[in-house]
Parts: structure tokens; sequence; C-alpha cells
């Protein structure tokens, strides 16, 4: 059946909007949309370094070198709530639009965050990392499909790329305040000479993340609707209105647009219907699933507990946390990194390469981490790696379907893809302590291997228009 007449001015929006340079919109792409992915990395990585103080408060019995085992459940439920937040608000960004999904999503969090800081006893502190979880799920491809579709073809790793460093400051900051409020101080590398070792440091984290969160959720007030969304629902008015705003942002001359930009259908009825039923969009979230199953194996076996896999291969728990801590300026240095460089390759090759920094990096930590700076350089590249390849793929997973179903294809492959690292956390995790350094490290590594050799069968997409790679 063929779609609806669009108004014939919608292909000329599309054309002015693909030529706006990156400060007409970093507002919206990288001040709004940023802010919620900080928020929601920093939920991500805030249990890291502190969970150890916050097991031995909440759970009888527990010892900094028992809480790998107690680590498993929140994990766990984290990403089943992580799951469900994809399936199931992803889709609803597809008909209500990103604005009011992206706002739906950090509320969880919100409240997740809150829980967890009030929490007296482990059920309670797991229930709060499971509605943590869930926004992750709905803010990662609500997030990610908005700033796809206000980003010119040339741009849209590098916009995704710029914005994740904000995920990485997240990252930082949740590895940083668990050193700073939850360990005590010791002489460098022991530990942080001025940590305040606060006697309930943790739940001051979760305090934090609350604050952050109710920011984050006001500032999407300012956000201004996709007009890739607003046309493909059929109000192209809407959506000159907000290219128009975009290009007052400009202020200088801009260039002509193009002569002619696809117009994408009208919304489906029935998103996940349309991804299976279509052999093109079958085949991409059966790969897509697959590779971020493998990638988010070792991605959450290091993002969630590497402090945790580093105590039980013998490091102290302060020495795990400052390596740990390295790691999260490696985290930095990459999304600097991607933000210059993600657009120099098409994004299936930055697998290979995350990949391979993975294993350089494991390897160092297991044969010469005795040494602090080797460990401390291992960490860096192993962190750098795991997480190089993650913006361009982002990119990736949104241009791989049309407007119309593009956040719940990017939430099913995301979240369907994220029990891979449930798989991490409940497989590989327990391993480590009854494996040797070198063979516990590469373990985890291995199924990043998987996902690179997995990412060149996917497409091209690389400057090509959203509406000609996914029609």
């Amino acid at each position: 059946m063929s779609a609806p007449e669009i108004p014939v001015d919608a292909a000329r929006v599309l054309a002015r909007l693909d030529r706006l340079p990156r400060r007409a919109v970093s507002f919206a792409a990288t001040g709004i949309a940023g802010a919620a992915l900080f928020f929601v990395f920093y939920c991500n990585f805030d249990i890291n370094v502190s969970f150890i103080q916050t097991c031995t408060q909440i759970r009888s019995g527990c010892t900094p070198g028992t809480s790998q085992g107690w680590l498993v459940l929140p994990t766990c439920l984290y990403l089943v709530g992580y799951f469900a937040g994809g399936l199931l608000f992803a889709p609803v960004s597809d008909r209500i639009g990103r604005k009011r999904a992206l706002a739906i999503g950090l509320s969880f969090a919100c409240v997740g965050s809150l829980l967890a800081a009030v929490a007296t006893g482990y059920p309670l502190f797991v229930l709060a990392r499971a509605l943590t979880g869930i926004s992750m799920g709905a803010v990662l491809p609500v997030a990610n499909t908005y700033i796809g579709e206000i980003a010119p073809a040339a741009a849209r790793a590098k916009y995704t790329a710029v914005t994740f460093v904000l995920c990485t400051l997240g990252a930082m900051c949740g590895i940083g305040f668990g050193l700073l409020l939850t360990t005590e101080a010791a002489s460098f590398p022991e530990g942080l000479p001025f940590a305040l070792g606060l006697e309930s440091g943790w739940r001051w984290m979760y305090a934090i993340a609350t604050v952050v969160g109710l920011f984050a959720l006001l500032n999407t007030a300012r956000l201004p609707e996709s007009p890739r969304w607003l046309i493909e629902h059929g109000r192209a008015a809407e959506a000159d209105t907000v290219v128009s705003a975009l290009e007052q942002r400009a202020r200088g001359p801009l260039p002509e647009p193009a002569a002619t930009v696809p117009l994408p259908p009208r919304q489906a009825e029935h998103a996940y219907r349309e991804l299976l039923s279509s052999k093109r969009y079958r085949r991409r979230v059966l790969l897509l699933v697959a590779m971020w199953f493998t990638g988010y194996a070792t991605v959450f076996s290091y993002s969630t507990g590497s402090t945790v896999i580093l105590t039980s291969l013998h490091f102290t728990a302060p020495v795990a946390g400052m390596i740990s801590a390295v790691g999260g300026v490696g985290f930095f240095v990459q999304g600097l990194f991607s933000a210059r460089w993600s657009e120099r390759l098409d994004r299936r090759y930055w697998l290979p390469i995350g990949a391979a920094l993975t294993v350089l990096g494991g390897i160092l930590i297991a044969t010469l981490g005795t040494n602090i700076g080797w460990a401390f350089a291992g960490s860096f590249l192993v962190f750098f790696g795991f997480n190089v390849w993650v913006p361009p793929t982002f990119a990736l997973s949104a241009e791989s379907f049309p407007t119309r179903v593009r956040s719940a294809g990017f939430g099913l492959v995301d979240g369907v893809g994220v029990l891979g690292g449930a798989m991490g956390v409940l497989v590989i995790a327990p391993l480590v302590p009854r494996l040797s350094p070198l063979p516990a490290l590469l373990l985890i590594a291995a199924f990043l291997v998987v996902s690179a050799i997995l990412a060149q069968f996917t497409p091209h997409t690389r400057n090509r228009v959203l509406e000609d790679v996914s029609p």
C-alpha cells in the first residue's frame, strides 16, 4: 500500500535539516540529549566501585572478598530492566515522539536512584537497580535515534561520538565518586590521598544521581521534537517551524539544500511486525542482536564489575578501584578520540580495533600487572578498547532502520543484545576467580572478538542519507 501524500515542502524541510552545522543543533544533541545520557551512564557505573561498601552495609555476611557473589542479582535485574525498557519504550517513542519518550525514560532512573539512596536492605536496593535499568534501556535508543535524525548524513557518527563524551564523563563520575566517597584515604596508588571514605558514601552517590536526574528530566522540556518524526506523522508545518528555529541558531550563511531528499512513509501500525516480516530488516535485526549480545558480554563484565573482578584476581580493593578509575580516564579519552575520528572509517571497522585493544590491555594487566604502572596502562587500553566501537555502532543501529520504526529497531537490537551483559555477569564473571589472570581476561575479551567478526556483515551507512540506507 502506497504512503499517503505528504505536502511537497516536507522534502525541502528535510533537505534544510541535513545542511545544518553542528552549532545549530548542539544545544539539543549535546546539551539536552547529552545530559540525559550523562545521567544514565553515571547510573550504569556508580555501582562499580561503591558496591563493595554498599554490600557490606545492607547484606549480612557480605565482605569485600565475597561482594562479587552479591553483585550478580542487582546487575542481572538491572539488565532485565534494560531489556524491558528497550523493548517497551523504544516503540513508544515511534508513536508519541522522541521528546516525551525521553522524559518518561529518565523518570525511572530518578525513582531508582532515590530508592537506592534510602535502601536499608538488599531487596530494595535490587529493585532500585531494576528501575534504573529500565531507564537505560529506554533512554539509550531514544536519545541516539534523536541524534541520528537531526544530524547530517556526513556527521551522524561524529554527532553520536561527541555526545558520547558526556557518557564517558558520566561513567568517570560514577567510578570517581565511588573512590572519593566510599574508600579510605591512602597514599597513591593504594588509593586516593584525599578520599573521604564516608560511612554512607554510597548513599551520597545515589543522592547525587537523583539530583542530576531531575535536572536532566526538567531539561527535556526545552528539547525540540525530531523534524523527521514530525514529518512521518504528517506534521510538516511543525517540522518546518522546528527547522526554522534551528536555522536561526546557525547565525550565518547556510549552503543551499540538496535538490531532493526521499520522504519517509507514514508511521507503522505494528513496529515489531514490520521489522520481522521484512527480509531486509529481519536480517539486520538478527545480525545486530548477535553483535550487541557478544559485545555487551565483554562491556558489562568490565563496566559494572571491573573492581570486583580485579579484587577476585588478588588485587586489594583500593588498588582495584584505582585501576578501574584509570580505566575510566581511558573511557573519557576514547570519547574525545571518537568525536574526532569516528567518521574516518565505516562503522564496521571500529569493532576489530576495539577488540584488539581490549585483548592487548588484558594481556598487560595479567602478565605485568604486579607493576602498578603496567596495570594502569592495561586498564586504560581495556576501557578505551571496549568502548571505542560503541559510538559508531550506536549510529549504525539507528541508521539500520527506517524512521517509522527506528527507535523500535534500536531498542530491539540493543535491548535483546544487552542480555549478553547478563551472560557476562552470570557465566563469565563467576569463572574469573577460578582462572589465572591471563585466561580470565582473555575469556572476557573473546566475546568482543566474535562481535567484531559479525560486524563485518553489517550494511554500509557512512555518508549516506538515512532514507536511502533504510527506506
